[in-house]
């Protein structure tokens, strides 16, 4: 199985590449579109600044091909964020697979961004199979995708928000499955051999 790591201005490769490592995989980190389009699976993360990072994309006009991937493809952290439509973060238009806004958390009360360990519930996807409700993830983010229909899991910080969504062949994770130790590579796991 040929899976593709999508290869942009923003950080964190290397802990999923790694991540996929301990499952017995070699994933393909590319820029190439062709190669994106032949692969059976397709990981898009991100750490860092959604301008930036959208800026990045259209660059090497991956803006343009991510939304229209056929095959599943399943965005982490900043991943998640750039598939929806629109975010705070310096106000960025983004791919819009999902039809979501990204904000950010209030900081009157909070300590932001939320670094750390947070349950997950409501959990509903192949993605989530075999793991328990409440099961533990780590954030690290200042901004979250609003609750929908498309929300596969969520979490609370401060505010619900959508701590994974899915819609069609595109799944996406606002936490970092790659740094959420079992719980994490069973996701990645069920990611890999479950969502077609």
């Amino acid at each position: 199985m040929k899976i593709a790591l999508v290869k942009y201005n923003a950080g964190n490769i290397q802990s999923v590449i790694y991540a996929l490592n301990r499952l017995g995989i070699d994933p393909i980190l590319t820029d190439d579109h062709e190669v994106l389009q032949s692969a059976d699976k397709v990981i898009f993360p991100g750490v860092g600044e959604a301008n930036a990072a959208m800026r990045s994309l259209k660059v090497k006009k991956l803006d343009e091909v991510i939304p229209k991937l056929k095959q599943p493809v399943f965005g982490i952290c900043v991943g998640q964020q750039l598939l929806c439509k629109h975010s705070e973060e310096n106000n960025t238009d983004c791919l819009g697979v999902f039809d979501l806004d990204v904000k950010k958390f209030p900081t009157e009360n909070l300590k932001v961004p939320q670094i750390g360990w947070n349950n997950i519930h409501s959990v509903k996807s192949p993605l989530f199979e075999d793991l328990p409700e409440d099961s533990f993830v780590y954030f690290v983010h200042s901004y979250y995708t609003e609750l929908s229909q498309q929300t596969i899991a969520t979490a609370d910080y401060g505010v619900p928000f959508s701590a994974a969504l899915h819609k069609d062949n595109f799944y996406a994770a606002q936490f970092h499955p790659e740094k959420s130790s079992t719980v994490g590579s069973k996701i990645l796991q069920n990611f890999i051999e479950k969502c077609n």
